[in-house]
């Protein structure tokens, strides 16, 4: 067998997707195993079993540990938002991305955090700032707390080339998440790194994330003025 490409996991959720659509596989059917479509896509298992969790996520597919993957008799869509990686955003544009990290430290849980996380006063928190451009202007300030005692390998992780999101995602993937959108007036200190100026109106998400049940992180990213935010159905 020949080694795993580098397939994207939305790859092969799309052509799944496009086959149950096309009735390739109809309402009911049993869809090939992971090992199977991993080998079909050449592409590695975990890549697939990516792909079929976001398809049952949206409502495609059932699974079933012992009786697979079944596409489901009534598919039923869901409005999804695209929350993606600020680098596939900015690539998306066909802009060239740039990563910066402004701040790291590492300290005890602030009160309001703890509060809203459930986490005690001595829980240890990294707290990160950092900066995504596109074409060298600012597309996004994310400022992010991260609980420690769920993750103890994010203490003397390398983010100065990777963003505390990717490294999660990649790391730590979450299980469930909370995620709020506002409307916010820049202040000072944002509109410094957003080359903008104080008052100015911005898109902030706030998104709270857990596995398992216990805390991983909380996150503020800031979009610059003119951001959009898209669904799909």
């Amino acid at each position: 067998m020949n080694a795993p490409k580098r397939i994207s996991f939305q790859y092969v959720r799309d052509e799944v997707k496009r086959r149950i659509e096309t009735r390739v596989w109809p309402q009911g059917s049993v869809l090939p195993t992971e090992t199977q479509l991993a080998e079909e896509f050449n592409c590695a298992r975990a890549t697939v079993n990516r792909a079929l969790r976001e398809l049952a996520e949206q409502g495609f597919v059932e699974r079933k540990r012992k009786s697979g993957t079944r596409v489901k008799k009534s598919p039923s869509k869901q409005a999804k938002l695209e929350l993606s990686l600020a680098r596939q955003m900015v690539e998306d544009q066909n802009a060239t991305y740039r990563y910066a990290l402004v701040e790291r430290d590492i300290g005890v849980t602030p009160r309001w955090l703890g509060s809203q996380l459930g986490l005690p006063s001595d829980a240890r928190i990294l707290h990160v700032v950092c900066m995504h451009y596109a074409d060298n202007r600012p597309f996004q300030h994310e400022e992010r707390w991260i609980n420690i005692a769920a993750i103890p390998e994010i203490e003397f992780a390398d983010l100065e080339e990777t963003s505390p999101h990717e490294w999660l995602l990649n790391a730590a993937p979450f299980s469930e998440a909370e995620i709020t959108f506002c409307a916010v007036s820049a202040d000072s200190r944002l509109a410094d790194y957003m080359g903008t100026t104080s008052g100015a109106p911005m898109i902030q998400l706030e998104r709270t994330t857990w596995r398992g049940g216990q805390p991983l992180s909380f996150a503020r990213m800031t979009h610059h003025p003119g951001y959009c935010i898209r669904t799909r159905y």
